[in-house]
């Protein structure tokens, strides 16, 4: 038992170590870094699948998933000052709760992460292979889609009704990997430039297509009901199940904590990079989605690819649909970049700390984990490959979920154990706002298809056996010097 309750003490690695990162974020970078990761597939694509699920209501879904996330946002960013070094809710559990709770939430971060980056790049083909369809270039249809499956796993029933494999996710997912191997100088660089693109896109489809808004569009405003619907295939309908997969257009900004050893002065830069982009994404959403329900009834785009381009043609704009089908394109990457760099440098903690081979953690001479990087990228394009956008979306939810409940919770202990710890950011009412991030978090689980509750404990059920056969053995913690 103290063994699986020892805490690791937080120390960043030695200027010289071959572990060591080089500090080069600033807050207007890791603002960027933040959009970059929040405004992405959520907005772009998911949009089209909570419409499916809510209806009109999808506007309070963004609103509520919004909310849950801006309190999971404030623990993070006290946490992320108070304990600067890469890992995110991790280290801040290893260093607060203890080892056994940071292998769960480090095996969940792994979903998490994986799985963001592989609805990403599903994403980003959709769009990729409509902006080509509109040049007269066909891909085959099986190249540019995963299969699909129904069913559960528990009961049997679970089986695929169609087969693909999706290749341009697969490219998109090893370029980003290549510039990321390129330089974290470089990374930040394209990434600002990207987003800036992006957010132009949004403000360019706002400008066309709140004109066409007509309230007719907004009825029956709640067709499925404002709780959580089982519906089949256990995928769960109404407003609150819509914001269980809408959840994943909000976060984001926990891939800024995993910069912190790579920033100039992390207890200010985090939280800015942290809050700041939660309030500029926030703002951007519910504008974005009030646009696109009152332009079109939700049942001609709801589960398209690309709703917004589709929505643009709809409404008569096909050659602004062409340009931010590709602007979507060329922007999207953006997130695979803020995630594939925080799936990175995860792993790369979990070898520091004994968990991975500790080869892997080793720095480039061009200041990257380039081992890890590639590692990463042939993980994450295999499952991007092969698995229905839905469903890796839904399932990554549960993994962030887990995540964003532990940094709750270490902020409450940490508060308990070290009331007078110094910090850069404290959250303000705590007792109230990580309470509400708990109970949110875990009432948003409720909400998610039966598919991605089964799949989420059978994967942590599987972390934790590894973690016994082998983790416990070879971890590099030293026994806590108190309790």
């Amino acid at each position: 038992m103290s063994k699986l309750l020892r805490r690791k003490a937080i120390q960043i690695e030695p200027a010289q170590s071959e572990h060591q990162l080089e500090r080069i974020w600033s807050w207007p970078h890791l603002v960027a870094l933040g959009v970059g990761a929040i405004v992405g597939t959520g907005i772009l694509t998911l949009i089209g699948v909570g419409a499916d699920r809510a209806g009109p209501a999808v506007l309070i879904s963004f609103a509520i998933a919004g909310a849950i996330c801006a309190c999971a946002a404030l623990c993070y960013a006290e946490m992320a000052t108070a304990i600067p070094a890469s890992g995110s809710a991790y280290t801040y559990s290893y260093s607060v709760l203890g080892e056994v709770f940071a292998w769960v939430v480090g095996w969940s971060l792994i979903l998490e992460y994986s799985l963001v980056i592989s609805t990403v790049a599903v994403g980003w083909s959709g769009y990729a292979v409509a902006f080509l369809k509109g040049l007269g270039i066909v891909l085959p249809d099986a190249l540019t889609h995963g299969p699909a499956v129904t069913g559960s796993m528990l009961d049997g029933t679970l089986h695929f009704t169609q087969s693909g494999v999706n290749m341009p996710a697969i490219f998109i997912i090893f370029v980003v990997a290549g510039l990321l191997i390129l330089g974290t100088k470089e990374s930040a660089r394209v990434n600002t430039a990207l987003v800036v693109l992006k957010i132009a896109t949004l403000i360019l489809f706002v400008a066309v297509a709140l004109p066409h808004f007509d309230p007719a569009n907004l009825e029956p405003f709640a067709p499925v009901g404002y709780g959580s619907t089982p519906g089949e295939n256990g995928v769960k309908y109404g407003m609150m199940g819509a914001a269980a997969i809408i959840f994943f257009a909000f976060y984001g900004f926990d891939a800024i904590s995993t910069a912190a050893e790579e920033t100039k002065n992390p207890e200010r830069d985090l939280a800015i990079g942290i809050v700041g982009s939660m309030v500029a994404c926030t703002i951007i959403y519910m504008i974005v989605a009030a646009a696109a329900v009152g332009a079109l009834h939700y049942t001609k785009f709801a589960n398209s690819p690309e709703p917004l381009a589709l929505i643009l043609r709809q409404i008569g704009q096909g050659g602004i649909a062409t340009i931010v089908a590709a602007a979507a394109a060329i922007a999207l990457p953006t997130v695979l970049l803020a995630f594939l760099y925080g799936q990175s440098r995860i792993f790369m903690v979990m070898a520091r700390d004994g968990f991975l081979p500790t080869s892997l953690a080793k720095v480039s001479k061009r200041g990257t984990p380039a081992r890890i990087t590639v590692l990463t990228a042939i993980f994450v394009s295999f499952i991007a490959a092969v698995t229905p956008l839905d469903l890796i979306a839904s399932l990554a939810n549960a993994g962030t979920l887990c995540a964003f409940i532990a940094v709750a919770v270490c902020v409450l202990v940490l508060r308990r154990r070290e009331p007078t710890r110094a910090g850069g950011f404290r959250t303000p009412a705590a007792w109230l706002v990580a309470p509400a991030a708990i109970i949110g978090c875990l009432y948003l689980f409720t909400s998610l298809q039966a598919l991605t509750q089964e799949s989420f404990f059978i994967w942590n059920g599987i972390g934790l056996l590894i973690y016994l056969t082998y983790g416990i053995a070879r971890s590099r913690a030293s026994e806590p010097a108190t309790r």
